[in-house]
């Protein structure tokens, strides 16, 4: 597995990553033990950080200097929108909840937080700042997903851990990945870490990274 060389140098930089991608609400999923209700209090939180995510992606559009870019950007949009989010509507929808009261969920502070932040980074910087936020929700549920599909021993969570250890989900990875690799070499050259802006773009990375530790740690406090 292998969602490019940026992203590889990024994650290895960030000590927070290993409490990321095995906080205990992972765990949970993998062995089933994690509480029904923490699960939909997750999935309509995540619900409505995937539409704000969605709209960080619409950013990456006006933010791209190539078409290429652009066309990658308006996919992930419209795999967002029209994929990932039915995941969501479904699983929340089989236990009564419909997707008006799904749009209408009060954001948490830590769901805030993140979503702002990410926002924050497209809009005062350029598409290296906004893909640095957005990389560690992509890959890390990619790494997530895959690990626990091969890991799980309950099938309590099978869909959602099937959809992002799914075929469709690693290919996003892959693109986002080589989005980045692109980016990066576009912008900085062949030498990208020897750049001043390289620690910028790291420490970006680790901010996502913690605060997506963060919705973790909400995700357990319903």
């Amino acid at each position: 597995m292998s969602y490019g060389r940026v992203f590889e140098n990024w994650r290895g930089a960030t000590p927070a990553w290993s409490d990321y991608t095995q906080h205990a609400f992972v765990r949970g999923l993998g062995e089933g033990t994690l509480p029904p209700e923490a699960f939909l209090h997750y999935l309509k939180q995540d619900y409505v950080f995937l539409i704000h995510f969605s709209r960080a992606w619409a950013l990456a559009v006006t933010k791209a200097d190539t078409v290429a870019e652009m066309r990658l950007a308006a996919g992930t949009v419209n795999g967002l929108i029209n994929e990932e989010i039915a995941l969501h509507i479904k699983i929340c929808a089989d236990a009564g909840i419909d997707e008006a009261t799904l749009f209408a969920t009060e954001e948490r502070a830590e769901n805030l937080a993140y979503t702002r932040y990410v926002l924050d980074a497209g809009h005062s910087g350029d598409l290296l700042d906004l893909l640095a936020a957005l990389a560690p929700c992509v890959m890390g549920y990619g790494e997530i997903g895959s690990a626990l599909a091969a890991s799980k021993t309950s099938a309590t969570y099978a869909d959602w851990i099937n959809t992002y250890a799914g075929e469709d989900y690693q290919q996003v990875c892959r693109d986002v990945g080589a989005l980045i690799d692109t980016a990066v070499q576009r912008r900085l050259g062949d030498d990208p870490q020897s750049s001043p802006r390289w620690s910028t773009l790291q420490n970006r990375f680790a901010t996502a990274t913690k605060l997506e530790v963060g919705f973790w740690d909400m995700g357990l406090t319903p």
